[in-house]
């Protein structure tokens, strides 16, 4: 209870919530960006969507589970956040050509002999977007995968508080 009165929210609520919107504002911000500004994703891209998938599940977990129990969720979801920061600065090194990209589908297949037929049947079903090639959008001068970094970035800091203050309330 506060000098008010008024009970103050429960910070599991509170972090299973945010684990929740922020993994469908991530990926509901890449689906408008593919399906609406037709913007292809590179395979990085693709790689960083996972995370919030998972912290979406992490965040439903949390808010499922009693109580004395939602801190294991609750670090699981900051480690998927921390695995998004890091997919971030990887793609990010890749689309400034500090070291090449980790995934085989960002380079061009290598044919080495054999028929047109054979070229042809080598080629994958659907063209992939190097992931050295950054999208940029409204005129901003940071790329998108650069924004998704400071994104995770900020649903860190603010999981890191609000798991700090879930941790010291348990004391």
């Amino acid at each position: 209870m506060t000098l008010t009165g008024t009970k103050q929210p429960d910070m599991t609520r509170i972090l299973g919530g945010l684990f929740v919107l922020a993994g469908l504002a991530a990926l509901g911000t890449a689906w408008f960006a593919e399906h609406k500004l037709l913007l292809a994703p590179c395979e990085l891209c693709l790689w960083e969507r996972r995370p919030w998938r998972v912290l979406i599940a992490i965040g439903v977990l949390t808010l499922a589970v009693p109580r004395r129990y939602a801190r294991y969720p609750v670090l699981a979801g900051l480690v998927c956040v921390a695995v998004s920061i890091g997919l971030a600065v990887l793609h990010a090194g890749v689309e400034h050509k500090f070291w090449p990209s980790p995934a085989p589908e960002c380079r061009a297949p290598v044919f080495h002999g054999g028929s047109f037929k054979d070229w042809m049947a080598s080629m994958p079903a659907r063209p992939n977007k190097p992931c050295d090639s950054p999208d940029y959008l409204f005129g901003l001068p940071v790329s998108m995968t650069e924004l998704g970094g400071l994104y995770a970035i900020g649903v860190f800091l603010l999981g890191s508080l609000g798991t700090v203050r879930l941790l010291r309330s348990r004391d």
